[in-house]
């Protein structure tokens, strides 16, 4: 079963056992997490989340991405460089099941 979740303003299409990243929840590992908001499943769509749906997962681990550079450069100035970087925090899930009512 198939199901399409929505979490951190993004949306997943999931099936038992598969592994996502997702943005930072307030879970550690091994903790159990619930996604309410399900767009989709088993063919049935929502207007917009399915009532009753629910999609359980474990968390696997916190932690951060790979660090990208953002560099800021202005022309013909030498007070315009800016140099910053950014690990942007995720969560790794593990799905366990989906239910639909």
């Amino acid at each position: 079963m198939k199901a399409i979740i929505e979490t951190g303003g993004k949306q997943y299409l999931v099936e038992e056992g598969s592994v996502i990243y997702v943005e930072r929840l307030e879970a550690e590992a091994g903790d159990k997490v619930e996604f309410d908001k399900v767009l989709m499943a088993n063919d049935q769509f929502g207007h917009p989340y399915l009532s009753g749906a629910k999609v359980t997962g474990e968390v696997m681990k916190n932690g951060k991405g790979k660090k990208i550079v953002i560099f800021k450069y202005v022309q013909k100035t030498l007070s315009t460089r800016r140099k910053h970087g950014h690990r942007q925090p995720y969560t790794k899930v593990e799905i366990k099941s989906i239910k639909v009512k």
